[in-house]
C-alpha cells in the first residue's frame, strides 16, 4: 500500500464522515445539464476559476456561484434566469474579465450594464461575540468561500473553529503583538504575513508598535478579545503569529522558543524524540518547558521567563540549550544555520529566538490542505500523537473533553542566569560563540561570516599574512 493510500485509510478511521461531506460539496458544484437557450454575443473564451470550473461544450449548463466574484467587464453571458444560489445560462457567451473574476452582462443587448456582485456571494453573517469589553458584532463576509478544498472547509468553518477556541487562545496571544498570516483565497492561494494593522480595522482592535531589526517601527495588532480573532479569521488569517513579548514591554521577551524542524530524511517522530533530551536539558537549567505540534512535522516548546534579557540574550540562552542537546545526541540533532551541514538530523532553530521572527502560535490553523493545527500537548502525550490528528475538526471536541494542556505556563516566570552561564562556558572553554543571523537581520556584534561553508574563500598556500 502505498504512502497516500495509507493516509487515505487513516483519516476514514478517524473522520468517517469525511468522504461523505466531500463528496456532498463535489455533488454542490457539480455541472448539470439544461436544455440550450439562446445564446448571445461572445468577447471570446476564457477561464473559469475553482471551485467554479465549468467546461460549456455546446450545451447550456447551470452554474453553482459558491466562490466566484462577479466584477469588472468584458465578459458577455446569456442569462436564462437567476435562481437564489444558481446562475442558469448559455454556453457560448462565456469569457474572461480578467484578474480571475467573472463578469456578467444581462443578455438585453440595449442595457449593457454589469449584473451586481451580489448574485456570486452567500448573504454576509454578523456575529454577536461577547468579550471583555462588551459584545463586538463581527461581519463575516462570504462564509461559504472554500478555503480548505481537500477537506471542504469554508471560511464559516474557521470562524466557527475560532470561536471555539477563543479563550486558550487570546491567553496565549494576550498583550503581545502578533503577526496575522492571511490566506485571503484559501489554502490554495497566496498567503503573506500581515505585520500592520489592516486599514479599516475596528476601534476595538488594539495595537502596539514594535521595532523592526532594521530600526523601522509599526503598529502591530495586539489581540484582547474574542471578536478581534473573529474580525482576523473574516480577513483570511489561518495563523496567528505573536512576538515573544508583552506590552508595554515590547523589548525583552517573556517567552522563550525552541523550534525543533525535521530535515529532509527525518520526521515527527524524531522531533519527539530530540524532544525528550531538550525537556532533560532544560530541567537541569531549572526551566520548565510547554510543548506542541507545529502543525506540520515539527513541535515548538515554550517556557515562560522574567522578562529582564533583551531578544540578544535570549537567543543566546537558546543557542546554550540547543547546543547542549547536540552534545547528548548529535546524529539526531543539529544547530548547523547551513542546509547544507544539517545531515538527517533535527534542527534546533535558534534564529527563532531573535527579533520579529515569530512561530504560529498554539491553537492557530495552519496552511496545510489537512487544515491541521498547532495543538498544545503534555510531554506524556508526545509519544502518541501525529500532527494529523490536530484539525479543525477534531481540536475544539479535544479542548471540550481535556482543557488546555498550557494551562500552566503563566504559573512561574523562569531565570535565564544558568543556561547564560553555559553561553559564556561554551565561548571560553570551546570557542563556540554566537551564530549566524537571519539574512534580513543586519551584522551583529561577534557574530561570524555568514557565508555558505561550501563557498567560503580559503587561505591558499603562499597567500597567507601573519
Amino acid at each position: 500500500m502505498s504512502s497516500a493510500e495509507e493516509r487515505r485509510e487513516h483519516d476514514g478511521e478517524r473522520f468517517p464522515d469525511r468522504e461523505r461531506r466531500a463528496e456532498q460539496q463535489k455533488e454542490h458544484q457539480r455541472v448539470r445539464r439544461e436544455p440550450t437557450g439562446t445564446a448571445g454575443p461572445a468577447d471570446g473564451v476564457g477561464e473559469v476559476p475553482d471551485p467554479g470550473e465549468v467546461a460549456l461544450h455546446g450545451v447550456a449548463r447551470v452554474l453553482a456561484l459558491r466562490a466566484p466574484q462577479v466584477v469588472g467587464e468584458g465578459l458577455h453571458l446569456g442569462i436564462v434566469a437567476v435562481e437564489p444560489d444558481e446562475l442558469v445560462l448559455d454556453p457560448e457567451p462565456l469569457g474572461h474579465a480578467g484578474a480571475g473574476a467573472l463578469g456578467l452582462r444581462v443578455a438585453h443587448h440595449h442595457v449593457p450594464t454589469v449584473a451586481s456582485a451580489a448574485v456570486a456571494r452567500a448573504e454576509a453573517l454578523e456575529l454577536e461575540v461577547p468579550g471583555p469589553f462588551g459584545t463586538r458584532v463581527v461581519r463575516v463576509s462570504n462564509p461559504d468561500k472554500v478555503y480548505f478544498p481537500d477537506v471542504s472547509l469554508t471560511k464559516r468553518d474557521v470562524v466557527e473553529y475560532y470561536l471555539a477556541v477563543a479563550e486558550p487562545l487570546l491567553r496565549v496571544l494576550a498583550e503581545r503583538p502578533t503577526t496575522l498570516k492571511r490566506f485571503v483565497d484559501g489554502v490554495t492561494g497566496e498567503q503573506f504575513y500581515a505585520k500592520r494593522v489592516p486599514k479599516g480595522a475596528p476601534e476595538w482592535v488594539d495595537s502596539v508598535e514594535i521595532t523592526f531589526p532594521s530600526g523601522r517601527t509599526a503598529r502591530e495588532v495586539c489581540p484582547t478579545e474574542p471578536a478581534v480573532l473573529i474580525w482576523a479569521a473574516n480577513l483570511g488569517t489561518f495563523d496567528f503569529h505573536p512576538w515573544p513579548v508583552r506590552r508595554p514591554d515590547v523589548d525583552h521577551p517573556d517567552e522563550l522558543r525552541i523550534d525543533l524542524d525535521p530535515q529532509p530524511d527525518t520526521g515527527f517522530a524524531d522531533a519527539v524524540a530530540v524532544a525528550a533530551v531538550l525537556r532533560e536539558v532544560l530541567a537541569e537549567a531549572g526551566l520548565v518547558g510547554y510543548p506542541k505540534t507545529s502543525g506540520g512535522r515539527g513541535l515548538h516548546v515554550a517556557v515562560r521567563v522574567r522578562p529582564e534579557w533583551t531578544f540578544v540574550q535570549v537567543r543566546r540562552a537558546v543557542i546554550a540549550l540547543a547546543r547542549e542537546v547536540t552534545r547528548r545526541v548529535p546524529d539526531r540533532a543539529t544547530v548547523s544555520w547551513w542546509k547544507e551541514e544539517r545531515g538527517e538530523r533535527v534542527f534546533l532553530d535558534y534564529n527563532q529566538a531573535a527579533r520579529d521572527r515569530t512561530i504560529a502560535s498554539a491553537w492557530s490553523v495552519r496552511g496545510t490542505p489537512r487544515a491541521t493545527v498547532s495543538m498544545p500537548l503534555t510531554w506524556d502525550d508526545l509519544p502518541d500523537v501525529e500532527p494529523d490528528d490536530f484539525d479543525v475538526r477534531t481540536v475544539p471536541r479535544l479542548l471540550a473533553q481535556r482543557g488546555d494542556p498550557h494551562t500552566g505556563l503563566d504559573d512561574e516566570a523562569h531565570d535565564l542566569a544558568t543556561v547564560l552561564e553555559w553561553a559564556v562556558r561554551d565561548e571560553r572553554d570551546h570557542d563556540l560563540g554566537d551564530l549566524p543571523y537571519p539574512p534580513d537581520h543586519p551584522k551583529m556584534p561577534g557574530e561570524p561570516l555568514r557565508v555558505q561553508p561550501s563557498r567560503a574563500k580559503r587561505p591558499t598556500s603562499g597567500n597567507t599574512t601573519d
